[in-house]
């Protein structure tokens, strides 16, 4: 496995800084809240997407071989959710009823949201099966996967969260900050079109 921890490492960069639902939530999260209250969302993601590649290499994707419709079940329930947050983003910073203020995501809900987040099924698979060995030991090798995703994870999350408190700042008046979380909403909601069609 030692000849893949480069080729490895350029996919772990790739999945952890482009474009998907958790810098786009992470981005919404900073421009509305800020950096600092966003941290425990960027840490729920840092430690939900490793441990859901050590879970897939540990043997779960042999169980939605056998049973795909669980598989599908996920797909549907992770697309409801994403809906659930698009609306969640396109409301944050607004007041809700009872004069309540939105808040951002917390660690266990972005670690939970790994688990129904399409574009962290397609980058943990990916990983396992193009980047373990044939007779390898299929547990040290998934745990070093996870373990680059866990070092890499947190730096990107970090980039994308500076560019959303940038952002942010040109966001004062309720007007431009609604115009965002709806085009930020919107991105998520596209995010889920390859994936469900």
């Amino acid at each position: 496995m030692l000849d893949l921890i480069a080729p490895l490492l350029l996919f772990v960069l790739a999945m952890s800084i482009t474009p998907g639902p958790n810098v786009l939530m992470v981005a919404a999260s900073a421009a509305n809240f800020g950096v600092r209250p966003t941290v425990p969302h960027m840490l729920g993601v840092t430690i939900g997407f490793p441990a859901m590649v050590f879970a897939v290499g540990a043997g779960l994707s042999g169980v939605f071989h056998a049973y795909p419709q669980i598989h599908v079940a996920l797909k549907y329930v992770g697309a409801a959710y994403l809906l659930f947050l698009a609306w969640k983003i396109a409301n944050a910073g607004r007041a809700q009823a009872g004069g309540a203020k939105a808040s951002p995501i917390s660690l266990i809900q972005a670690a939970l949201f790994q688990w129904v987040n399409p574009k962290a099924w397609i980058a943990a698979v990916g990983a396992i099966a193009t980047y373990t060995t044939l007779g390898g030991n299929l547990l040290v090798e998934s745990t070093i996967i996870a373990l680059l995703f866990a070092a890499v994870s947190l730096p990107c999350l970090f980039i994308w969260a500076a560019m959303g408190a940038g952002i942010g700042r040109f966001l004062e008046s309720p007007r431009a900050r609604l115009a965002f979380n709806l085009s930020m909403a919107a991105l998520l909601v596209a995010s889920l079109v390859p994936v469900l069609w």
